[in-house]
């Protein structure tokens, strides 16, 4: 089987960072591009996308030729609560159902869910260097990614390629971690988060947007893909280069300090965002001859600051 051409595309989350990105591409190749919205008469979209409320997903599958499944509450928009963490999940597994759901109105289904995840299915690692056949961790985001891929899974029944891309932490210029990373370094307040050693599994927005595209129209795209670059590194490496890009000082601060203000700061939330991580390698993608633009840090943090 060739390279499918994306005409007709379903977007869930659009309006998100990935999202935004995502639908302005689709829209500039010229593909007909539906955003489905809660609130749909809000959503500022580029010329060739539209928004729409959930309850026409139906009449948007039909005919589509793939769904990017986008949607999700911010994990680290706020502190987390009991209530907060419910609501993170339950958002992913209810897009996830309804989209399920929906296809059994649509007799011309797409070919293909891009069904987003993250790489905090791995749940918090050492130094090992993890690929796309390592299992699940614990923890809650863990759960979350688990949950989230196993309500996708259920597509594949209906004769649906299903692609589960575990996003690593997306560096953008505008939005995402990247300015909230960078805010502190240029006020001369930037400093090792904790032991500095978690790892630090990063993907550039660009490529990110060109993995979701390959993934859709590559029928050789199929479960689970790790969406990081190839060069994993430590928190304390990647804060280095920020710094030198920057042209900031980097305050060596105790580890057990920084540890107790980012858990005062932020709550539960500080260990598994910022104190913990995972060395992900996107074994998947290279192997199916993706190329990424943004491999290395410096070249990735050059161009977006």
């Amino acid at each position: 089987m060739g390279r499918s051409r994306l005409n007709k595309i379903v977007v869930t989350g659009g309006t998100g960072l990935v999202g935004r990105r995502l639908v302005q591409v689709l829209a500039d190749q010229g593909a007909q591009v539906a955003v489905v919205s809660r609130n749909p008469e809000r959503a500022t979209l580029p010329k060739g996308a539209e928004a729409y409320p959930w309850m026409e997903l139906p009449a948007l599958l039909e005919g589509a030729d793939a769904i990017f499944n986008l949607a999700g509450e911010g994990i680290a928009d706020q502190r987390w609560s009991p209530e907060r963490k419910a609501a993170i999940l339950l958002s992913r597994i209810e897009s996830t159902r309804r989209i399920v759901e929906a296809l059994q109105w649509v007799s011309k289904k797409p070919s293909v869910l891009v069904n987003a995840s993250a790489t905090g299915f791995y749940g918090a690692h050492g130094l090992t260097l993890l690929d796309e056949a390592a299992g699940p961790g614990e923890g809650f985001l863990a759960k979350v990614c688990q949950a989230w891929e196993q309500e996708a899974e259920a597509v594949m029944v209906k004769g649906i390629r299903l692609v589960k891309l575990r996003l690593g932490v997306v560096l953008a210029k505008e939005g995402g971690a990247l300015p909230k990373m960078a805010r502190p370094v240029k006020l001369f307040l930037g400093c090792t988060l904790g032991s500095g050693q978690q790892g630090f599994s990063w993907i550039h927005l660009e490529d990110l947007i060109r993995l979701c595209l390959e993934a859709a129209q590559n029928p050789n795209y199929a479960g689970a893909i790790n969406a990081t670059s190839p060069t994993p590194i430590s928190q304390r490496v990647f804060m280095g280069i920020l710094a030198r890009h920057l042209h900031r000082p980097l305050w060596p601060l105790p580890p057990a300090l920084t540890r107790l203000s980012l858990k005062w700061l932020l709550g539960e939330m500080a260990e598994p965002m910022l104190l913990q991580g995972a060395y992900v390698y996107p074994k998947k993608a290279l192997g199916l001859g993706f190329q990424f633009r943004f491999g290395e840090p410096e070249a990735a943090l050059a161009d977006l600051l």
